[in-house]
C-alpha cells in the first residue's frame, strides 16, 4: 500500500527537496496565505494583556 503523498496546494504529487509541497511556488503560496491570515484557528482572538499574563506566567496586571 504505497500511496503517493500530495501537495497540500496544488495536489500534485509531493517533491522531496520541497516536501510537504511539490513546487518552491506552492511553498511559496502557503507562506503567503500564512502572512495574508488566510489560515485561521477556531476561536475568539486573544486579547493582548492575555498573552503578555500567558508569556510571563503571572496573575498580577494590577502591579501587585
Amino acid at each position: 500500500m504505497n500511496k503517493t503523498r500530495l501537495c497540500p496546494i496544488c495536489k500534485r504529487p509531493r517533491v522531496k527537496d520541497h516536501a510537504p509541497f511539490c513546487s518552491t511556488r506552492c511553498k511559496d503560496r502557503d507562506l503567503a496565505k500564512w502572512f495574508g491570515d488566510g489560515y485561521a484557528v477556531p476561536g475568539r482572538p486573544a486579547l493582548p494583556d492575555e498573552i503578555a499574563q500567558e508569556i510571563t506566567g503571572g496573575d498580577h496586571a494590577d502591579g501587585d
